[in-house]
C-alpha cells in the first residue's frame, strides 16, 4: 500500500493501485489439521485416511479445498493485522482449486489488485478487486480466486 492504515485500523482506498501487488504468509499445512478439519466439514477418505488416501485421485492426504480456504483467511487476516482491514467484503468470485494441498505443504498469498471503484451509491467507500493466488514452498499455484473488499474513502 502506499499510505498506512487509517487510526481505525483501515486502509484507505486512495492507497490502492491496479497492478498493485503484494505476498504474504507462510502457513505449515499439517495431517492432523487436515484430518480434524475434515472430520468436522468434509469427510471424503482421501482427507481422512492415509492409507486409503493413496488410492485416491491425489495419491495420498490432502487437505479439503474449503479447509485451503481457511488456511488462507487466516493468512490474510495475520497480514491485515500488519497493514491493516478492510470494511468487509460482498464475496469472491471464480474460485479454484488448483493442485492438492498435502501435509508438509506451507502455503503463502500473491494478491494483485485488478481493479479499484468508487462506490457510485455511497460515496464514502470504494472497492477493490484482487486476484489472490495461493502457492505452496514449490511455487505451485494451489488455489486461486478473485475477491472484492470494500474500503474507506477519504
Amino acid at each position: 500500500m502506499t499510505e498506512i492504515a487509517s487510526p481505525t485500523g483501515h486502509i484507505p482506498f486512495d492507497s490502492f493501485q491496479v497492478g498493485q501487488v503484494q505476498d504474504f504468509g507462510a502457513y505449515e499445512v499439517t495431517e492432523t489439521e487436515i484430518v480434524e478439519f475434515a472430520q468436522k466439514y468434509d469427510p471424503q477418505y482421501f482427507h481422512l485416511d492415509a492409507d486409503a488416501a493413496k488410492g485416491s485421485l491425489f495419491g495420498g492426504l490432502c487437505a479439503s479445498g474449503w479447509h485451503t480456504c481457511a488456511m488462507t483467511m487466516a493468512m490474510l487476516v495475520e497480514n491485515m493485522d500488519k497493514t491493516g482491514r478492510s470494511l468487509g467484503s460482498p464475496g469472491i468470485d471464480s474460485l479454484r482449486w488448483r493442485h492438492p494441498v498435502y501435509p508438509g505443504d506451507v502455503l503463502s498469498v500473491h494478491t494483485e489488485i485488478l481493479e479499484t471503484k468508487p462506490s457510485e451509491s455511497r460515496p464514502e467507500i470504494g472497492f477493490i478487486t484482487s486476484k489472490v493466488t495461493v502457492r505452496n514452498q514449490r511455487n505451485v499455484d494451489v488455489m486461486e480466486f478473485v475477491s472484492k473488499a470494500i474500503f474507506p474513502r477519504a
